[in-house]
This record gives C-alpha cells, structure tokens and sequence, in this order.
C-alpha cells in the first residue's frame, strides 16, 4: 500500500491568526494559484485583508486557503489540480485537494437549504450551523471505489490485469473499473456492484488496498482502493458501452504504456499488482 499523509494534518482552527510565513493556498475558481516555479505561496505574499480559512498543518506548518474572484496583480500561476500533483510532493498534493474540497463547499453552502438564512461558521469544525432552524451543515466526502482485478495468465505465463478505457475523462488511458458508493452500500458491496455492472464480472477474494483523496473527480471525492481475482477466469469482460468504452486483460510483464499518473491511487494498484505478480 503506498500514498501515506502523514505531513499532513487537517484542521480548522481558527484561534490562531494567520502568520506572515503560514502556507497560503489560493483557489481561483476550480485552480489553484502557486508561485511561478510551483512553489507554495506564504501568506504574506497575499494582501493583507485578505480573507483566509484554516486548512490543517504541512510538516507543522499551518496552511491557510482563500477564495480569489481575481488573480490579477497577485504574484504566480493558477494551476489545476492535477497539473499540481504531478509536479510536488504528495503531501501537498493532498493538502492542496483538501483546499479546493473547504473552499469549493464554502462557496456553494452559504444558505441554509431547509430556511434560506445564512449559515455560521462553526469553531474548530470546516461545518457551519444555520442560525435560524439549527441545521447542521458538515463538509461532505463522496466515497468512491476502484479495483484492480486479476486472473491466472496462460499456462506458464505472468497473471493478468483487467484494464479499462472510460468514456469520458481521460478516454486514452487504461484505467480500473471504478465507480461512487451508493447511500445504504458498504465499499465491499460498491466493488462488487460496479465490477458486475461495468464489465459484467464476478470477483472473489476481494481485499482493501488503501485509499487516497482524489480531487481530479470533484472537490471532496475519497477513493477506497480494492484487489479482487476474476470468480471464473474463463469469463471474458463485456463492457456497459456507458461509462466505459474497452476493456482487456493484460499479462502483468505486457501492460499498455497508457496508464493513470504516478501520484494516482490507480497507478499505486497497477504497480503493487504487478510487484506483487513476480514474486
């Protein structure tokens, strides 16, 4: 299992003002804004009424985000998530996820939805509480499932991987079948539900591999990653011509050159299954 977080710690704590050399993680609209050479801004590169919301800490850093409606006159570049994640650390990656995840739910959870009054934030919580009727409104996730599903390769020969192409997103990458966890469902059943729909599969011996937060798929998204073995290997995939357009097994030491990113949770999977393959 790979994709620790550690260095980061999220938090909400607002007892503390932002310090002059606190990380700064502005988001403009669905990027991000970092310096030109994609270092991390500090808080005193921001003017400084600007209006900032508690992330967490990096490495005992705290980290601040804000809500920019311009860039202009603002030191750096605006950055999409992805982009960013290729090009640093993985913990930041996570903490700049999780700043688009506060101020994206932030700026689309002002009102109270049961009576139309403006919510308050709460102390130490990224939730807020309506004033009038008391609702309470907690920052969301949207759990997410995907699996990388093997079966014995040819006589004499590596096992094999079962590989997608998806519809829409990133249409030329081999991916894993994955699919969002329904109200009522547990991760395990969502694995099995998804495989079944998808490809038309059965999978057993069903294991959890890890997870990661994922922001590529929208603000507050957590993958839970799975291995599986096809039921009966003998069955060949059939795809939903839906969300997914192929799908192929590859024999581990033969895989298309065309997989997801190397800070992806996918890319974690294919790999230890590989790894996991030749020993």
């Amino acid at each position: 299992m790979t994709g620790p977080t550690a260095a980061f710690l999220p938090g909400a704590d607002r007892a503390r003002p932002p310090a002059a050399g606190d990380l700064a993680l502005p988001v403009t609209g669905s990027k991000l804004l970092t310096s030109v050479d994609g270092r991390p801004l500090r808080v005193d590169d921001l003017p400084a009424d600007t209006d900032w919301v508690p992330l967490g800490t990096l490495d005992g850093v705290p980290a601040w985000a804000t809500d920019l409606t311009t860039t202009d006159a603002l030191p750096g570049r605006a950055r999409g998530w992805a982009s960013l994640a290729a090009a640093v650390p993985e913990p930041y990656a996570t903490l700049a996820g999780r700043a688009l995840a506060v101020v994206t739910w932030r700026r689309t959870h002002r009102w109270c939805g049961a009576c139309r009054a403006e919510l308050a934030d709460l102390p130490g919580e990224t939730a807020r509480r309506c004033p009038d009727c008391g609702l309470y409104v907690p920052m969301q996730l949207s759990a997410a499932v995907l699996v990388a599903i093997t079966r014995p390769g040819p006589a004499g020969r590596a096992d094999e991987l079962l590989l997608v192409r998806h519809a829409t997103g990133p249409t030329g990458l081999w991916a894993l079948v994955a699919g969002f966890v329904e109200a009522g469902e547990t991760l395990e059943a969502a694995v099995h539900r998804e495989v079944g729909e998808e490809v038309g599969l059965s999978v057993d011996r069903l294991a959890y591999f890890g997870s990661q937060p994922w922001a590529i798929s929208g603000p507050g998204v957590l993958l839970a990653g799975f291995t599986a073995r096809a039921a009966d290997p003998h069955t060949e995939p059939v795809v939903d011509g839906r969300e997914l357009t192929q799908a192929q097994w590859f024999g581990v030491d033969a895989l298309p050159a065309q997989l997801p990113p190397a800070y992806s949770i996918s890319r974690w999977l294919i790999d230890a299954t590989v790894t996991a393959a030749r020993r």
